[in-house]
């Protein structure tokens, strides 16, 4: 199947993006005297990216339709309790302890597809439902504590090296990639772009665009499922609340990715390269010994300028 058109529309974005990249691994390498640019910081990057893109990816395949999911992070943190109980109390082995958090993901997933491809609640709202549901269901299973100790196998997949690469970085890009040929070479994707584009058209032309829509929130929470595995490891721990900062912070890797709020374009490689620009961002700023709220206030920059930019692509385009 030839690589779908729309997903090539916003070349310029890339430009843009690495451009970016190259201008601030520059500048934060001149404030920091080259410590961002030393292995050991680049191996910090590479251990700290992958959560929060994971979550990216889970955030996009919604947004490519024009939609929205508020409920992949209490997703990931619901299915790595999950997780932790199957290994801590009921003495299962990690793959069985993974294979049950995938599950559950899947099963939160097709709850909220059911609802917004059959019951037709608006995305929005529908996922803030399921936040706020798994959120409750989260903290009365764990009664708000932590739970904690786990096999070191399973802690080899957050904290494990391959060939001197982080395993959790090993899996965001297989998981990036899995996605790129998802989007770009089935027919799923290409329907999938062009729900974005024109709902009204693509069920003209033959599309089952609630079948469409089902399947965006599956893989959008199995991907949410891959991110409580690297989670879970990587914190060593499972808790209700975990990364509820990274909610905003994939919107905002989504939209600096050149993802349109609206659905339709979007690609793999402007997610994976925004997602790098912020951890770089947010590993400066640690170096520099800098208050992570003014991180924060940098970042709400960072996504005004992305929209503005995209807007004055789709206008140069159009």
């Amino acid at each position: 199947m030839p690589n779908n058109p729309l997903s090539k529309a916003r070349d310029p974005q890339i430009l843009i993006l690495i451009f970016i990249l190259i201008f601030i691994s520059i500048f934060f390498g001149v404030l920091t005297g080259g410590r961002i640019l030393t292995v050991q910081s680049l191996q910090a990057i590479a251990f700290q990216l992958p959560l929060l893109g994971l979550l990216t990816l889970a955030q996009m395949t919604p947004m490519l339709t024009g939609g929205i999911d508020l409920s992949v992070v209490s997703t990931a943190n619901l299915a790595g309790i999950i997780i932790a109980i199957s290994m801590t109390q009921l003495g299962l082995s990690p793959l069985l302890a993974i294979i049950l958090g995938l599950a559950l993901s899947l099963g939160l997933g097709a709850l909220k597809g059911f609802l917004v491809a059959f019951i037709s609640i608006p995305a929005i709202i529908a996922t803030l439902g399921m936040m706020i549901f798994i959120r409750g269901v989260a903290l009365v299973i764990t009664k708000g504590y932590v739970i904690a100790g786990f096999p070191s196998g399973f802690l080899f997949l957050g904290d494990g090296t391959i060939l001197g690469v982080p395993l959790p970085f090993i899996i965001f890009l297989i998981s990036a990639i899995v996605l790129y040929i998802l989007l770009n070479r089935t027919r799923f994707g290409i329907e999938l772009y062009l729900l974005g584009s024109n709902p009204t058209a693509t069920l003209f032309s033959g599309v089952n665009n609630r079948w469409v829509t089902f399947r965006v929130y599956l893989l959008s929470s199995f991907l949410a499922g891959i991110a409580s595995i690297v989670m879970t490891a990587r914190f060593n721990a499972a808790q209700a609340d975990y990364g509820e900062s990274y909610l905003l912070l994939t919107v905002l890797a989504c939209v600096l990715g050149g993802v349109n709020p609206s659905g339709g374009f979007g690609r793999v490689s402007g997610l994976v390269l925004s997602t790098v620009i912020l951890q770089v961002v947010a590993t400066g700023f640690n170096l520099l010994r800098l208050s992570s709220h003014l991180a924060s206030a940098l970042w709400g920059i960072i996504l005004i300028l992305a929209i503005v930019t995209n807007r004055l692509i789709l206008a140069r385009e159009s």
